[in-house]
């Protein structure tokens, strides 16, 4: 959609009086970013689908920027931090697609619930910031194991801050331990 509105704001332009080479370049190079973001979210949907039917996996297309949330019931095992075998499963189905991103930084951001830490998991993680960064760190290193740059990947831990649902019930405490991968434009 936001391609089609490009592509048209282009031609008419075009069309109307001549445009300075500079900007009809800008505009060309405007119309191929959301050509290949557009494709690369269409990959990520098609390769999890099911997860994307059964609300375990969301995928938006942001502005200049992709953002795969996946729960983290289907990355790691209950309080735990490293990747389970299904959660290497379940990111093994976007593997190709990451490995086909260029140009564009990767960053696996990682989030808990409000939930306090408790032993014997608190004398490793004094917090959910700890936790939060474990995690995205766990998916950032099994990502470069499978192949995919490391100049491109980085991992930010948000711990339990910015949920996006309320934590009062284990339904929205489930919702807020997540993982987002965002594909975004590399920062200089």
């Amino acid at each position: 959609m936001k391609k089609r509105l490009v592509l048209a704001a282009l031609i008419s332009v075009l069309a109307t009086a001549c445009v300075p080479q500079q900007q009809y370049n800008q505009e060309v190079q405007q119309v191929q970013h959301l050509t290949y973001m557009d494709n690369t979210y269409k990959q990520l949907n098609q390769n999890l689908q099911t997860e994307v039917n059964t609300d375990q996996v969301q995928i938006k297309q942001l502005q200049n920027r992709l953002q795969v949330t996946m729960v983290n019931a289907i990355l790691f095992p209950e309080g735990g931090w490293e990747l389970s075998q299904n959660g290497k499963r379940e990111l093994g189905k976007i593997v190709p697609t990451l490995q086909s991103v260029t140009g564009k930084q990767i960053v696996i951001e990682g989030f808990t619930d409000n939930e306090l830490i408790l032993e014997p998991l608190k004398s490793r993680f004094p917090n959910n910031w700890y936790l939060s960064a474990a995690r995205a760190i766990s998916v950032v290193s099994y990502l470069e194991e499978q192949g995919i740059d490391p100049n491109e990947l980085s991992a930010v831990a948000f711990g339990k801050y910015h949920p996006v649902a309320s934590n009062d019930s284990r339904e929205g405490r489930a919702q807020n331990r997540r993982i987002n991968i965002v594909i975004q434009d590399q920062t200089p």
